[in-house]
């Protein structure tokens, strides 16, 4: 495994945890649920631009791309 792959899941992991504790949530449903509704795979293709900005800021697009492939959280 490469670095920059070992950082990108450092940075997955990091925004499934902090996804679950923003949404009062296991972090396997914050997985379960990012999976499903292609959150991991935003955060995978869009990890240049992403982890560039804060936090919140990656809670509240993966909140937005869930809804648009069919999640539910508010």
């Amino acid at each position: 495994m490469s670095k920059k792959e070992k950082k990108i899941i450092d940075y997955i992991v990091i925004c499934i945890n902090e996804f679950a504790k923003h949404y009062k949530i296991t972090s396997k449903e914050a997985y379960i649920y990012l999976r499903d509704f292609k959150g991991i795979e935003f955060l995978k293709e869009n990890y240049e631009a992403e982890h560039t900005i804060g936090l919140d800021d990656t809670i509240d697009d993966l909140k937005q791309i869930c809804i648009n492939n069919g999640g539910k959280i508010k």
